[in-house]
């Protein structure tokens, strides 16, 4: 078998990084990936923001097991959807090629697939980038509104109607603090959980799928966060948390005793007692959308994890088997 060496953006033909990731490219560049590697993967829309944008799920692979890797919960968190895009690409040119990515193999893509979600809240993508043409004139001031009256959108986290969808999710969500009680750019956790159409959607589908591993990509910090109440498989996540930390070079967080929860992987792990990581890409930035040049080391950094856990749920579900 050859090596197929794919170490930076250059070789990404479809998916490019040269301004910032938005949900119109997204849908772009899913139709050109399809028209070329329709064999391998599945498109398909799992749900619809409050907008009526399509969240597009991309299943890769003939694996009857799964994992599952979700981009962009927050609006300025776009450079994710970037990144798991460029990784579809990359994964889907040499699975279809028979090669390798670096040194590794994508053969595991025959037992256990991948499923990208690369951006699950494209109305707080396009607030952020401010492309608001889509929004009425009278949603458009409400956003003003819950953005403190400024124009400038560039901190915006949450999703289309003000509630930061990674504060939505049940797990610890009561203990959550209160504020902001109203809609706001970030940080309102709704009235209820899941009373956002995209969290709702994505529960919904995790419970179709019923994945060995899942992971949220989020910036910035590159820290992977593993660790909520995982009980008596703590010593199984960790194990799995550490080897990702090793090949990505990011810190593990230590595990908060006070943690409160509201997060995707808070309730993946306790709903179904399986590993799941927040992975965060990207030197800390402060309140905006990390820079584009920072995304090739961010990729050469993630270029093997889709593959390298993809070999962890097969682990995972022999030991389940024996």
């Amino acid at each position: 078998m050859s090596l197929f060496f794919l170490t930076s953006t250059a070789e990404a033909k479809i998916v490019k990084v040269n301004k910032p990731y938005s949900y119109e490219r997204l849908v772009h560049d899913l139709t050109e990936v399809k028209k070329i590697y329709n064999e391998e993967l599945e498109i398909k829309s799992i749900g619809t923001t409050h907008f009526g944008k399509d969240i597009w799920g991309i299943k890769l692979g003939r694996g009857e097991n799964n994992i599952v890797l979700i981009g962009a919960h927050h609006g300025r968190e776009w450079l994710t959807s970037a990144l798991l895009m460029n990784m579809l690409e990359n994964y889907a040119e040499a699975y279809q090629e028979g090669k390798r990515v670096g040194f590794r193999s994508t053969d595991i893509l025959n037992q256990v697939s991948i499923w990208f979600i690369p951006m699950l809240n494209p109305d707080g993508v396009d607030i952020q980038q401010n492309n608001l043409a889509s929004f009425s004139k009278a949603h458009q001031n409400q956003l003003f509104i819950m953005n403190e009256g400024s124009k400038n959108f560039k901190r915006w986290k949450a999703n289309g109607v003000g509630v930061d969808l990674n504060r939505q999710y049940p797990a610890g969500w009561k203990s959550l603090n209160p504020e902001p009680s109203n809609p706001s750019y970030a940080y309102y956790k709704g009235e209820k959980p899941l009373e956002s159409k995209e969290t709702a959607a994505l529960t919904q589908f995790i419970n179709e799928i019923n994945p060995s591993i899942a992971v949220a990509y989020h910036t910035a910090g590159r820290e992977i966060f593993w660790h909520y109440k995982n009980g008596k498989h703590l010593k199984r996540d960790y194990k799995i948390a550490k080897r990702i930390s090793r090949i990505t070079h990011y810190k593990l967080s230590k595990p908060d005793p006070e943690a409160v929860g509201g997060g995707f992987t808070d309730w993946f792990i306790t709903t179904y007692h399986k590993p799941a990581l927040t992975i965060e890409v990207s030197y800390l930035v402060g309140e905006t959308s990390p820079p584009l040049s920072v995304f090739s080391r961010e990729w050469n950094r993630n270029k093997y994890v889709g593959l390298v856990l993809a070999k962890e749920a097969k682990k995972l579900e022999g030991k389940k088997n024996q």
